[in-house]
């Protein structure tokens, strides 16, 4: 297995998990998240490919089949009011094919993330994950993740 900066020729890798990740979020919460939808348009998904503010690391086999993937954004607040400049490493989706879990995939590709903003001189590394999704919460606890915030709602 390999991980890398994902390539145009990644896109239909990519959009297999998407589309896997969009079904955990629709199956757990169907009032919130659409099925049988696309997250980005494939015109989309291209930018975001090419954008160094917004990479995206792909785990590949030998033969170059995306095993998982880890979209992540560059944040940093200059000169806020309340907020220091720190340079935030925000994890926006991670995720591992189906097929494929139980193999250390999602944490290689974490393990290269955290890698990555360390080398790049990041403060720290955020993600948000859905409280329906307990095994992706378990999978960021393990990795040592703990609470910064918490998201609450009520339905009316």
């Amino acid at each position: 297995m390999n991980i890398r900066r994902a390539v145009i020729s990644d896109m239909p890798g990519i959009n297999k998990l998407l589309n896997q990740v969009l079904m955990v979020h629709h199956n757990g919460r169907p009032d919130l998240f659409k099925a049988n939808v696309k997250k980005y348009t494939d015109e989309e998904l291209a930018e975001i490919i090419e954008n160094d503010q917004k990479p995206i690391f792909v785990a590949v086999d030998d033969s170059d089949e995306v095993l998982g993937y880890a979209f992540c954004v560059y944040q940093q607040h200059i000169n806020d009011n309340i907020l220091t400049d720190v340079r935030t490493l925000y994890i926006d989706d991670l995720c591992v094919d189906e097929d494929k879990r139980g193999l250390h995939i999602g944490k290689q590709l974490y393990d290269y993330v955290v890698d990555f903003a360390k080398k790049n001189d990041f403060y720290n590394l955020t993600l948000n994950v859905w409280s329906c999704n307990e095994s992706a919460m378990k999978f960021y606890q393990a990795c040592g993740l703990v609470p910064q915030k918490v998201g609450m709602e009520k339905i009316l």
